[in-house]
């Protein structure tokens, strides 16, 4: 059995329950996972929100699309892993789960040096961070602007763009400009007079920028700044990616889901972690049994880095 999070109905975290389940034994190319920590993502809200449709037949919904964990048993076919290989998980679905089957291919070995929560959390904002920076083609030399610098996606997508040789200048919160400052990114206060700020911090002007809030300010700041608009890209403002011809990539509606590089991304995040090139920085973990009061965290917009669930 296995105690995994489910989604009864559409609306807030009060529809979320944690079902106890059966688990099935691995098939074919497939292995069982003892769970160690599970990242949240606010694709995981919008499940259920209504975000991404609200049919009833899909009822009740899985969450989770990210995990780390111990192998407990493989399937037929499997030769990759074995019983006791620790590994991280992506994409899983229904990772909300303190055990699951999932396809080898979706494994990756997780690092010694990796803690669990850190692991748990590291591939789904790792993946969206590397592909958004494909996207606008970063290179040594560009001036590049993220917008939600201090987000799970954006933590991420400043570390990875500085490791390609890029300055960057990321937006959040003043409480948040050390923390940025010491993963080498010039930050600036979001707000009226954003792109002026802007300006003066980077007068020979910003070659890219990066959205992970998905706010008119960020999209408005992003187009009046950079001169190219394939060199703007956004995970969250659908509407206005399609009315002004910018990257969207991601999860929902018209979005760019990028699979192949994501997935072809995993084994560098987990480099990169592991050496410590890479921070992932852990907010706050919770039980499974407090995940709505994960869900209302992250929905509030507000965290510095990643809420992992640990089960």
């Amino acid at each position: 059995m296995t105690r995994q999070v489910v989604a009864t109905g559409f609306g807030g975290p009060e529809v979320l329950q944690i079902a106890e389940t059966e688990v099935p034994a691995p098939g074919v190319g497939e292995v069982r996972l003892a769970v160690r920590a599970i990242g949240v993502n606010p694709a995981d809200v919008k499940m259920y929100s209504g975000a991404f449709g609200a049919d009833p037949a899909a009822l009740p919904i899985r969450l989770g699309y990210e995990a780390a964990g111990v192998v407990s048993e493989v399937g037929p076919g499997v030769t990759t892993f074995r019983a006791g290989d620790e590994v991280i998980a992506y994409r899983a679905n229904g990772a909300y789960a303190s055990d699951i089957v999932v396809a080898a291919e979706a494994l990756s070995a997780k690092p010694p040096a990796l803690g669990w929560p850190e692991a748990g959390g590291l591939s789904l904002a790792g993946a969206t961070a590397v592909h958004a920076l494909r996207v606008v083609s970063i290179t040594g030399g560009d001036t590049v602007l993220v917008h939600g610098a201090a987000g799970g996606v954006g933590l991420l997508a400043v570390q990875l763009a500085a490791v390609r040789g890029a300055r960057v200048i990321g937006t959040a919160s003043a409480g948040k400009h050390d923390l940025l400052r010491s993963l080498g990114t010039e930050p600036v206060e979001y707000g009226p007079g954003l792109a002026d700020r802007v300006r003066a911090l980077a007068p020979g002007g910003v070659q890219a920028a990066v959205d992970t809030v998905g706010t008119d300010e960020a999209v408005d700041v992003s187009l009046e700044l950079v001169a190219d608009r394939a060199r703007i890209v956004t995970i969250a403002a659908f509407a206005r990616a399609a009315a002004e011809g910018i990257a969207l990539v991601g999860a929902g509606p018209g979005a760019d889901p990028g699979t192949e590089v994501r997935n072809a991304a995993r084994p560098e995040l987990a480099r990169l972690a592991a050496e410590g090139t890479l921070r992932v920085i852990v907010a706050r973990t919770y039980s499974l049994d407090d995940v709505a009061e994960a869900h209302r965290e992250i929905a509030a917009g507000h965290v510095t880095g990643k809420l992992v669930l640990v089960p």
